[in-house]
């Protein structure tokens, strides 16, 4: 018996040195190793056997990080819809198996959504919950703080190979969902594993969530490498304090000027999460929508089109911004075309009031932002009979401001 088993045979110990034992031996740790590592704490705490679980890319399949006793059933991971786990994962709140020892914790980091921690125990009693709160939260870090150059983690997201200008894209998104406590913004884009011209960002600046959706011209290499492009620009033009007219100009000239004759259409925009304020321009793109209380405002957002970028017209001449003042609660809905344009085998658009539709019914349900979108994504991809002929892109964001 190694000294961890025989720690973990012993007394459960106290929840910050055992969090401190798996801090400090996370550092040196692989992926292959992490999922070992935290049953080892667990077993410290008195938690008798742990299993990680990480989403897939597309969120319907939770796959297991490998772990020395896993048997060969759990290998094959659980479903995202219709497992305990999965509902664990899709509500961010912990699930209980009905009269057995099994709980289901979720793993958030920050408010995206990384997969679910499984734990079993004889007597999982307040204290043991709440070791294992902590310890999915510590979990959940190792992972994501391991996940960018373990490539483990990586395939283990995916279902299958992905497509040159997928990769490239995938390298430039961030994460699906940010949010604090006046703010969320959630994302998905499909098809995951051949995604070409779409694209978006979305990041806090002192206060201001900053929203960008991309589509490029296209659906190949260079339509994937024009969004990269574009997406360089806005964060380089950002982070050096540009307004989002100065940001426009930038793409407008950067693809004029390197990828000529790819052009994109975006909507950029700001949101002032202390007052509310939300300012956007759109160069060709579809109009965002306002949901409120339940429904969409009509053309509330709808303003007089400009012209898409890349054609070197917004560098001398930067389009114009639009303001509105948002009220608590307000959900902005930011889509490409690939969206209202998805057509059934038979040639049923999918459409905006659809799209609106699915997301205020999703939402009444009470389904957070990432649910609704994940929700939405796959009535889509069901309506075009899992034949995607054009990228699909939402951003989906919401202005909850503390009272």
């Amino acid at each position: 018996m190694t000294a961890d088993e025989a720690a973990g045979a012993s007394a459960p110990e106290g929840l910050g040195p055992v969090l401190a034992w798996l801090l400090e031996r996370s550092h040196g740790a692989s992926a292959v190793e992490l999922a070992d590592l935290i049953g080892q704490a667990a077993r410290r705490l008195g938690i008798t056997r742990t299993r990680l679980y990480l989403t897939d890319i597309q969120q319907r399949r939770l796959a297991p990080l490998p772990q020395s006793d896993l048997t060969v059933e759990e290998q094959d991971g659980l479903d995202v819809d219709g497992s305990l786990a999965g509902l664990a994962y899709r509500t961010q709140h912990v699930q209980q198996s009905r009269g057995e020892d099994t709980v289901w914790f979720p793993m958030v980091d920050g408010v995206e959504r990384i997969g679910v921690m499984q734990t079993t125990g004889s007597r999982l009693d307040a204290s043991l919950l709440e070791g294992g709160r902590a310890l999915a939260s510590l979990a959940t870090l190792l992972v994501v703080s391991k996940s960018s150059h373990h490539e483990l983690l990586i395939q283990g997201e995916r279902g299958r190979p992905m497509s040159l200008q997928a990769e490239l894209l995938w390298g430039f998104l961030p994460p699906r969902t940010i949010g604090t406590d006046r703010a969320t913004s959630a994302a998905v884009t499909e098809p995951a594993y051949d995604i070409g011209g779409d694209a978006f960002d979305h990041s806090f600046i002192d206060g201001v969530l900053h929203l960008t959706l991309l589509d490029a011209m296209g659906h190949d290499l260079a339509s994937g490498g024009a969004s990269a492009v574009g997406l360089a620009a806005c964060r380089s033009t950002r982070r050096s304090g540009g307004t989002l007219r100065e940001i426009a100009s930038t793409i407008d000239r950067t693809l004029a000027k390197w990828i000529p004759e790819r052009l994109m259409t975006a909507v950029i925009a700001e949101l002032d999460t202390l007052h509310g304020d939300f300012t956007w321009i759109n160069c060709g793109h579809p109009p965002p929508l306002l949901i409120r209380d339940g429904h969409v405002l009509p053309g509330a957002l709808e303003r007089a089109a400009r012209l898409p970028l890349g054609y070197g017209f917004h560098t001398p001449h930067p389009p114009a911004e639009h303001h509105i003042r948002l009220q608590p609660g307000d959900r902005v809905l930011i889509y490409s075309d690939g969206i209202t344009e998805a057509r059934s085998p038979d040639g049923d658009l999918f459409g905006e009031q659809r799209l609106a539709d699915t997301v205020i019914r999703s939402t009444a349900t009470g389904d957070n932002a990432p649910e609704a979108l994940r929700r939405l994504i796959q009535n889509l991809i069901i309506h075009q009979d899992h034949r995607l002929r054009d990228d699909a892109t939402i951003l989906l964001a919401e202005w909850h401001p503390t009272p």
